[in-house]
């Protein structure tokens, strides 16, 4: 099912178990508003195996897309293979990605990771998790300390498994909150499970990597955390934050956003 376009009419979903249906509803609504102005679907950014794929999300946490990609192809380009980047000197590894947020724990949990996955599985390899459905594949990855629900979740939508997986970043968690579609104390992790049942459970990879997506370009493009552009918000009509900020209402037909 790819429900990702906003102008193509589509029922309103079955409500998931424990979702009221009008919390389930709007989150339907927010999505398809969003999808018209950021253009679902969306192309996805990265086509890596699972394991670079893990690598690369464990760089991103709380560093800017720029900085971790020039830290992933550092280390790229150092350890073509990945194996050889566990067994390495920590200080070359964190000197290789200084630029990130943390370098110097997230090299030696970046070494960490890989050796736990090499150890449960025997070979440095993740390909395997496609046979399993996407609890399980979650659950296999957060068994290993240093992997919580938004690696997983990347892991597995992100890289070139394709799985059907709602990551939840920062930018889309703080839309997510002003929305009212989390409350003001469901931190990040906690997040991903409520955020993924209040949308169909039958939706496609695509269309949930194209929830995340809209979401999170809405954060970084409008609902900025110091002062959100609520005047030109497209989703302001259903958002009781802006709406108590006294902004003006927001047009029924979206504009595109400035990049």
């Amino acid at each position: 099912m790819t429900p990702s376009s906003a102008t193509a009419p589509s029922p309103a979903p079955a409500p998931s178990s424990g979702i009221p249906g009008g919390l389930a509803a709007k989150a339907l609504a927010i999505h398809r508003r969003l999808c018209g102005v950021y253009g679902c679907p969306i192309p996805y950014f990265h086509d890596l195996d699972p394991v670079s794929e893990l690598v690369s999300s464990l760089l991103s946490h709380r560093t800017r897309n720029a900085e971790s990609g020039r830290a992933f192809k550092a280390l790229r380009a150092r350890f073509p293979d990945w194996s050889a980047l566990i067994d390495a000197p920590t200080p070359e590894v964190e000197a290789l990605i200084a630029g990130v947020t943390w370098p110097e724990l997230k090299a030696p949990r970046i070494q960490a990771v890989l050796r736990a996955v090499r150890e449960r599985r025997g070979v440095l390899d993740l390909d395997m998790l496609a046979g399993l459905d996407v609890s399980a594949a979650r659950a296999w990855l957060e068994a290993i300390p240093g992997i919580g629900p938004k690696t997983s979740a990347a892991v597995l939508s992100f890289s070139r498994l394709r799985m059907p997986a709602l990551p939840v970043d920062s930018h889309h968690h703080r839309v997510a909150q002003r929305t009212g579609l989390i409350g003001p104390k469901v931190d990040v992790g906690p997040a991903h499970a409520v955020l993924r049942a209040q949308l169909p459970a039958d939706w496609d990879a695509q269309s949930l990597y194209d929830n995340h997506e809209v979401l999170m370009l809405h954060g970084q493009r409008c609902c900025h955390h110091r002062a959100p552009a609520c005047g030109r918000c497209a989703i302001l009509d259903l958002c009781p934050t802006g709406q108590a900020r006294g902004a003006a209402p927001a047009r029924r037909e979206p504009e595109a956003l400035p990049a």
